[in-house]
């Protein structure tokens, strides 16, 4: 038996939008989100990130595609505990190679512009839910993407804290012209976005416009 996720999409997001990408469990965000972010690979047709179709790279250089080029913020926040909130969003420069003082003026001024500034040395399990969040920000901001790729980063906050967290990512968007594809099914956060593209079954069945507020 064949399921497919996604079927017949014709989507192009350009640099610097913010798009919500909406609809209910099972409808396909999560493996859109997979898609452009390489962990999975297209059955069929193609999808391109940064110009670059994801099937033709190398494991290399899928990794370091998103690496360098595209952040990532879960759901789950994904922060390693034993970490203060510096370490967390220092730690994938130091993977990547980037010299001490280089990557510890980078991280903290990344949890600087998150609103994190004074709570640099807390672990993850002395911060709420919404600054473990913003922690989970300030870690994909940090290398300076293209791209943020946000799989239902407001489902485990309450109402009031997920409404801070998506005014952070678009004052983040509208700033630094990063590019945001923000997976959810929450409608009030539907209802502020620029941009919404709505999936059902694997397809895009709605693909709307809106001026900012």
């Amino acid at each position: 038996m064949v399921i497919e996720a996604l079927r017949g999409i014709d989507l192009e997001v350009r640099a610097g939008e913010f798009v919500v990408v909406a609809g209910p469990s099972g409808s396909g965000k999560t493996s859109l989100l997979n898609l452009l972010g390489c962990l999975d690979e297209p059955d069929g047709g193609e999808a391109r990130v940064a110009g670059r179709d994801v099937a033709t790279l190398t494991a290399g250089e899928k990794t370091r595609l998103r690496r360098r080029q595209l952040g990532f913020v879960f759901q789950s926040f994904n922060l390693l505990p034993v970490l203060s909130a510096f370490e967390n969003v220092e730690y994938p420069l130091w993977i990547d190679g980037v010299p001490r003082a280089e990557r510890r003026r980078r991280a903290e001024e990344a949890l600087v512009a998150v609103g994190l500034g004074d709570r640099l040395r807390h672990r993850p399990d002395q911060l709420s839910g919404g600054e473990r969040q913003r922690v989970s920000l300030a870690r994909a901001l940090v290398h300076a993407p293209v791209a943020i790729l946000a799989d239902e980063p407001t489902a485990n906050l309450d109402s009031r804290t997920a409404a801070s967290i998506v005014d952070l990512l678009a004052r983040m968007n509208a700033e630094r012209g990063t590019t945001f594809l923000f997976a959810t099914h929450d409608s009030a956060i539907v209802e502020r976005a620029p941009r919404t593209v709505r999936l059902r079954d694997g397809l895009v069945v709605d693909d709307v416009s809106r001026e900012r507020p």
